[in-house]
């Protein structure tokens, strides 16, 4: 089943600044409340340019979203934007403020003011795979997302939020937090890091092959994540060779959009988005590099599951007839990024906990080798050492 979501436009190709402008006045709102990048809000014009724009429509700001958006920051930038009588969240940067948006919005629906109160809305998943998603009133906020990089959470009704007492990432999902309007604008991408690029990048890969690799595919689907591989492993080298292509870095947007796209169709992810939300919210290692590091070795561990599958993935990167996960491990070293787990700071002794929270995480559950025991998840950490 194919369920749509509540994305009512996507603006591309159009400068942000004033695409932004014109879809608050469409919306007729003028308490306009900004969640941005704090990088680039300090070191470059681009928010500059957003607030000018939006002129009298401006209301706020919040600039301090750390990685994983932890609740404690949430609360914080929940409580400006209440103060400031929002009636628009409009966040601009990676997955991570993408993500305080939708939280934020939930805090102002529900009125969230202290950390234990998220508890009544975050996803229950236990070690066996049996758990419930909460109901409840989704957000009534609306929010325009202008994504900086490629983790795609603006295309996705759920967002991560990390519990600072327990370091655990969670999941919260509601039909209404997706935005309302994304905006892909290129230009402001060249000031985003381009090892945030190409490895945000990469986790658009993560998303289109574990989509493809799913049990769960299906001909509409897989015609979306197929093209997301073949403009992906074009595009991203043609931005690491010229970090100024905009045109390259539209299509990188593109192919983000088709990877999530295909998801609508009740697509599951796997075990490398498992681990890698876990990596994020205990190891704090960013996401993009989650996936650089965990696809390849979940892609051997999934072979005799899905070996047909992933076929696919090596001929849609240009590959036919490699083994996909050497296609994609080559694809990442081309591209500079980290490949095994001590690059990134995480240590053997870490791994116990991390294979534990994991069996807690709703994708492991669904991958395509089935996964019941931490031991299993070891055994990938183990080789991606």
């Amino acid at each position: 089943m194919f369920v749509f979501s509540a994305i009512e436009r996507i603006v591309y190709g159009q400068p942000a600044a004033q695409t932004l402008r014109a879809e608050a006045e469409r919306l007729g709102k003028n308490r306009i409340f900004l969640i941005v990048s704090g990088t680039m809000h300090r070191t470059t014009d681009e928010i500059a340019k957003v607030r000018d724009e939006l002129g009298s429509r401006y209301a706020g700001i919040y600039d301090q979203v750390p990685s994983h958006t932890p609740r404690d920051a949430v609360l914080e930038a929940a409580r400006e934007a209440r103060d400031a009588g929002a009636d628009l969240i409009v966040t601009f940067g990676g997955g991570s403020v993408t993500d305080a948006g939708k939280m934020v919005r939930l805090c102002l629906r529900h009125n969230i003011t202290d950390t234990d109160a998220f508890d009544a809305f975050c996803m229950v998943v236990n070690p066996d795979g049996t758990g419930a998603i909460p109901d409840y009133d989704g957000p009534t906020v609306h929010q325009i997302a202008i994504p900086t990089t490629l983790s795609a959470g603006e295309f996705h009704a759920e967002a991560g939020c990390t519990d600072n007492r327990s370091k655990v990432k969670q999941a919260y999902r509601h039909p209404l937090l997706v935005p309302r309007v994304i905006i892909l604008d290129p230009a402001p991408t060249v000031r985003t890091p381009l090892w945030v690029w190409l490895s945000t990048g990469v986790r658009a890969v993560d998303h289109a092959t574990e989509g493809l690799c799913s049990q769960f595919s299906n001909p509409a689907s897989e015609a979306s994540f197929l093209h997301a591989l073949r403009l992906l492993s074009q595009a991203l080298p043609r931005v690491k060779r010229n970090p100024d292509d905009l045109a390259a870095r539209l299509d990188c947007q593109f192919a983000t959009w088709l990877a999530m796209a295909g998801r609508q169709g009740g697509v599951k992810m796997g075990v490398s988005h498992a681990i890698g939300h876990v990596l994020g919210g205990t190891c704090n290692v960013p996401h993009g590099y989650t996936s650089c590091i965990m696809l390849p070795h979940v892609l051997r561990y999934n072979r005799p599951a899905n070996a047909d599958r992933q076929r696919l993935v090596a001929e849609a990167m240009g590959h036919p007839g490699k083994d996909a996960a050497d296609v994609v491990a080559a694809f990442v070293a081309d591209l500079g990024l980290p490949s095994r787990l001590a690059e990134v700071g995480v240590r053997r002794e870490q791994f116990g906990v991390i294979a534990a929270n994991t069996m807690r995480d709703t994708w492991l559950h669904v991958n395509p080798r089935k996964i019941g025991v931490p031991e299993q998840v070891l055994e990938i950490l183990n080789a991606a050492a």
